[in-house]
């Protein structure tokens, strides 16, 4: 009798102590979701990097339509899903793959980034009651307080330069604050991360050095993100002005060229720029080869040849759009939210909080498990918290850091003085 009561009451006992647990791991839940929400909406929210002007310029993309699960061409980012998200400034970018580097090459690159650059400021003509166009720190902040979500412009491989100088000062009067100086090939003005078929990593060019200072003429942002180690040490070195990483990742967590080294990131804190961590899986966490998606990728390389060698657009297209139909059809696992807030501990354990930022590259291939598309961003918010980051912290990490460098750059520029 005394063994069955003494079951009994241990019994109840451990049940209550499970019910208990778990509803105090729920209530403890519901309030850091509560929290996270509540900072997430206080404090300024910036994506530096989504390729979502691909879509827009295909005039069948409509950025003021909710584009719910289950459609063809969902994306990963519209004006609605933005607001439910809470960010307040996306910086699009005017990605022009590199192709052939003659005069009829330039100028249809230009003509590409032309058309992509349009494609936002008819966004901002369509819907001004929810977005407008954006140059400057303070115009993010005012939006932000209006309301309205922030629209900068990035220009994702300066390929559309050519070899003429004055067009960076003329994307700059189109409204463009950042160049990538190249994306996954060399190009005139610096050797890509991702393109060794030469051997020897020359850096950046003699051209490129002069795109270097008119950037810092006009207080425009240089992104090194895609350039290769030696161009990445040169534009440091070259460039009178921080300098941004507008998305990559931390090499010392996932062995990519497109990441950052440790000697990178202290060189770049040192500089005074900032890195904003990428949501490419690829970039974030190493995974298992797929024989299958491997098989046919090679075939697609068959099929159409060396990608960097295509010069007409159209096929390009078409390349960019089988490859993501493989990975449709053979998913790379997804690296998670607490994967990419990995990085972030780790950037600010090696250099500090002050030099982080966050760039999707949704639309490009950004995407996470827990945070597939820009309205889900709140949960790196909430891990952030949940991880012990202070209010100052997160706000630093969600905009204000890129804002200071960005401000840094304008002031250092010869047009404040």
């Amino acid at each position: 009798m005394y063994d069955k009561t003494m079951i009994l009451f241990l019994t109840s006992s451990l049940v209550f102590l499970f019910l208990f647990n778990t509803c105090s791991s729920e209530k403890e839940g519901n309030i850091q979701e509560a929290d996270a929400m509540e900072i997430h909406k206080k404090i300024l929210t910036v994506d530096t990097h989504c390729d979502t002007p691909m879509m827009m310029a295909e005039g069948e993309y409509d950025m003021g339509e909710l584009h719910v699960d289950g459609l063809e061409r969902r994306g990963k980012i519209d004006l609605p899903r933005m607001k439910k998200g809470g960010l307040d400034a996306e910086f699009f970018a005017a990605f022009v793959g590199q192709g052939e580097r003659t005069e009829q090459g330039y100028k249809k690159a230009k003509e590409r980034a032309d058309l992509l650059i349009k494609s936002v400021h008819d966004m901002c003509d369509k819907y001004p009651e929810m977005v407008s166009f954006a140059t400057t720190p303070d115009d993010a902040y005012r939006l932000a307080e209006q309301g309205k979500i922030a629209a900068f412009l990035g220009l994702e491989n300066g390929y559309p330069i050519g070899k003429d100088l004055a067009l960076v000062e003329e994307f700059y009067n189109k409204g463009v604050r950042y160049i990538t100086l190249c994306h996954s090939s060399d190009n005139d003005i610096c050797d890509s991360s991702t393109d060794r078929r030469e051997p020897e990593d020359n850096g950046l060019s003699e051209f490129g050095k002069k795109v270097v200072e008119e950037c810092n003429r006009l207080g425009m942002m240089i992104d090194v993100s895609h350039v290769s180690d030696q161009t990445f040490f040169d534009v440091i070195q070259h460039s009178r002005a921080p300098v941004i990483a507008s998305h990559s990742s931390v090499r010392s967590l996932c062995d990519h060229p497109r990441n950052f080294s440790d000697e990178m990131l202290k060189a770049l804190a040192e500089k005074g720029g900032v890195i904003q961590i990428c949501f490419v899986s690829s970039f974030v966490k190493e995974g298992e080869s797929d024989p299958d998606r491997q098989k046919a990728i090679e075939e697609l390389e068959e099929k159409y040849g060396d990608y960097s060698e295509i010069k007409d657009e159209e096929v390009r297209q078409k390349v960019r759009e089988e490859f993501m139909e493989i990975y449709k059809k053979y998913p790379r696992p997804s690296a998670s939210v607490e994967d990419m807030v990995d990085h972030i501990d780790y950037v600010k354990e090696l250099i500090g909080v002050d030099y982080i930022g966050i760039g999707t590259d949704f639309d490009g291939g950004g995407s996470l498990e827990g945070c597939d598309d820009v309205s889900e961003m709140p949960k790196v918010t909430r891990e952030l918290l949940k991880r012990g980051y202070t209010e100052e912290e997160i706000e630093k990490i969600w905009g204000g850091n890129l804002m200071r460098v960005f401000r840094k750059i304008i002031e250092s520029s010869d047009s404040s003085k």
